[in-house]
């Protein structure tokens, strides 16, 4: 594990002969005796006879010997042959995303192949007749169209692959028309037309479809009108169209999904604690998820105008997670905090 002598720990402190070297990538031609030592480099394999190295910043060199006053337990220095992993253990487990350490794993092993689950297909639908493409210059009714672009953002970080980004107008015909191509990909992504006015068309559309809704509204905010269904094999998620709101349903719901149906197993929801930096108060009744700047010290919320503040969660590293059945936190207090 270190550029030095390997040794037996018994002879130091003390004097010992240096015999031989042992670079990385040669093998150890000679035993070491006691009284001996070999020099021996970083990620060479320790000759027989030794039980440490002795680190060469620790040794005095004189001609064909070395000198130390430092002593050594056994073992020090040196890795033995199992210690990271044996044969027959398990090094990787089905259902694990791969990173760069994992990769390294494979590589180590041999594993030069290895099967995976295909990234899942993502369809993207940006519902609403406020909404115009990005390039566009909107009229004082009108909107650019971020939904779409965010929500790619965060398929594509999720392990998935975004197949169909499209704009739909709030017309039957025209959420039928896209939804009956969204349905060729593995899971469908809408934004908007989910809540309770007039031209919110999404779940009658869906309906057409013959899906099966396993919930249309959850007690948080931003996102309380979000739906999660089944309709031709194939998993939807109707997001309100609020970004904020948008951005929030797809983390706590959409993306754990995406990991399921890429392999993963029970993908964690990446929620901890954090003491507040200053008093927070909130109206009771729904868990609420407020952008929130996190540092070293602890979480403060930051002030915003609802959920079409994209501004400010561009600022945030994370929401802050207020509990419903809680009015008030006061500074020092921990809170709930997503990860952003």
């Amino acid at each position: 594990m270190r550029d030095g002598y390997a040794v037996h720990s018994g002879d130091i402190p003390g004097s010992l002969r240096i015999v031989g070297e042992v670079r990385a990538g040669e093998p150890a031609n000679r035993p070491v005796q006691r009284g001996e030592c070999i020099e021996i480099m970083t990620g060479a394999p320790a000759p027989a006879g030794a039980d440490a190295v002795l680190m060469v910043e620790h040794a005095v060199r004189v001609h064909d010997s070395i000198q130390t006053d430092r002593s050594l337990k056994s073992g020090e220095n040196i890795s033995p042959a199992g210690c990271e992993a044996s044969a027959r253990d398990r090094v990787l487990a089905a259902g694990t995303r791969l990173d760069y350490a994992h990769v390294a794993v494979l590589a180590t092993v041999g594993t030069a192949r290895v099967s995976v689950h295909r990234r899942p297909q993502v369809a993207i639908i940006a519902t609403g007749d406020e909404i115009v493409h990005v390039s566009s210059r909107p009229e004082e009714y009108q909107i650019r169209n971020s939904n779409a672009f965010s929500l790619g953002v965060q398929v594509q970080r999720a392990g998935a692959e975004v197949t169909l980004a499209s704009l739909a107008a709030d017309t039957m015909e025209s959420l039928r028309s896209t939804l009956t191509s969204a349905f060729e990909s593995d899971v469908v992504l809408l934004s908007g037309g989910v809540s309770a006015g007039k031209y919110d068309l999404v779940e009658v559309v869906l309906a057409e479809f013959d899906a099966e809704f396993f919930f249309t509204r959850v007690l948080i905010q931003p996102g309380q009108p979000a739906v999660f269904g089944r309709a031709k094999g194939k998993f939807f998620f109707g997001l309100p169209g609020n970004p904020v709101s948008t951005m929030v349903t797809f983390e706590l719901f959409a993306k754990l999904a995406l990991q399921l149906l890429a392999g993963e197993q029970t993908p964690p929801l990446q929620m901890f604690t954090s003491p507040l930096l200053e008093p927070f108060r909130h109206k009771t009744g729904l868990t609420r998820f407020l952008p929130a700047r996190l540092s070293d010290e602890g979480i403060t919320p930051l002030r915003w105008q609802g959920s079409g503040d994209v501004f400010t969660v561009s600022r945030a590293n994370a929401f802050l997670v207020a509990d419903s059945d809680r009015p008030s936190w006061e500074t020092g207090e921990y809170i709930r905090v997503l990860a952003r």
